[in-house]
């Protein structure tokens, strides 16, 4: 194929950061091309998004549910980090079957090691390949600013040298966990990605390219310890927060959206509880939670909780809620922007940040995704 396709999960872009930040680069896209804000897939985490974008397919056909799982079959918690979890197939597996050569660039080795089946090439900024480090320096520490940049000029440096044909690039969302939009570190961001952006486009001038987001951010200032809640009614349960990953700087392990685990019967009654408790917003069952927002019924527990938009779910006995905490994973993170430049989209419905993924399958006649 003569055009190269890049398809940007940038973590954490909430739109408002478009609105107070200045990013040049994007506004030229997004006028040459399209630009408009999107959803995402609830809950509102990392994993479950990416893997809805590359896959082009919702959780419950995907399988990936949340960043941390209670496998209550097995008897075992697990971080949701493994290919073997995935029920689809990706875009980059797709894409080697037609004799294509794609590629993974990552910030986050978790989604290396998730996304990289079927890959001609893959790396993350924790773990580089070499000859990347002796062009480009060794990588920003995962907890900066500079990471992306990093990442999204390794992914042009790949274009240059590899000869593929497919680039899925995933950034991290420190920034933003870190940074609220009108901060001068945003802006500080904001122009690091920009920059970095705009240097893929001038070395690629032919490149078909895709720029969403996993999920947005909001200022959190409320936790919720929703085993205690229940407990004062003599419910016994295990709240598993769906956020959780290794990396605890971003977010404290605290979260807008939890899986509940009822060791007892009493569904009903939990519910009623649950639903009475203050800053929780919604909690329902695992059928309608699975029927609403698509997910995978066996691996949401019994009831699947959603916090208000400055409400996160956690127990004080096991972490401090930090001062200035900023996270997602509820209903309140889920507009996204989708940015196209580079093609013609007449045609095609964006949506969802999964119909990035959609259009690829499409362009590149990787099979049909509903």
């Amino acid at each position: 194929m003569a055009e190269p396709v890049v398809v940007m999960c940038i973590d954490g872009l909430d739109p408002a950061y478009l609105e107070s930040c200045r990013a040049p680069t994007l506004e030229e896209l997004g006028r040459r091309g399209f630009a408009r804000t999107g959803m995402a897939m609830v809950p509102t985490v990392t994993n479950v998004n990416n893997v809805s974008i590359v896959t082009g397919s919702y959780p419950q056909e995907h399988g990936i549910a949340s960043n941390y799982w209670l496998d209550r079959e097995a008897g075992r918690e697990v971080y949701m980090e493994s290919a073997e979890f995935l029920r689809a197939d990706t875009m980059l597996e797709r894409a080697t079957r037609k004799g294509l050569r794609p590629a993974l660039v990552t910030a986050k080795d978790k989604l290396r090691v998730l996304l990289d089946r079927g890959t001609a090439v893959s790396f993350s900024a924790e773990e580089p390949l070499p000859w990347l480090v002796e062009e480009l320096g060794q990588p920003p520490p995962i907890y900066s600013l500079e990471v992306n940049g990093w990442v999204i000029r390794a992914a042009s440096l790949l274009l240059s040298r590899e000869g593929v044909d497919l680039v899925y690039v995933a950034t991290t969302d420190y920034a933003q966990h870190a940074h609220a939009p009108e901060d001068p570190g945003s802006q500080e961001h904001m122009t690091i990605l920009d920059n970095a952006v705009e240097c893929l486009v001038e070395a690629h001038p032919e490149v078909e390219l895709l720029i969403t987001a996993d999920h947005g951010m909001s200022a959190k200032s409320r936790m919720v310890d929703l085993e205690a809640a229940l407990g004062r009614y003599g419910v016994r349960a295990r709240a598993v927060p769906v956020i959780k990953d290794r990396y605890v700087v971003h977010h404290s392990n605290l979260g807008g959206c939890s899986y509940v685990y009822l060791e007892q019967r009493g569904l009903g009654e939990a519910l009623k509880v649950l639903r009475e408790t203050p800053g929780v917003e919604a909690a329902m069952d695992s059928d309608e939670a699975a029927q609403r927002f698509r997910l995978p019924r066996e691996r949401v527990g019994d009831i699947v909780v959603l916090g208000g938009r400055e409400v996160v779910f956690g127990s004080p006995s096991e972490v401090a809620m930090p001062a200035g905490l900023r996270s997602h994973g509820s209903l309140h993170e889920r507009e996204v922007p989708i940015i196209g430049y580079g093609a013609d989209f007449r045609g095609f419905d964006f949506r969802e940040n999964r119909d990035a993924g959609r259009y690829v399958f499409s362009r590149l006649g990787l099979g049909s995704i509903e």
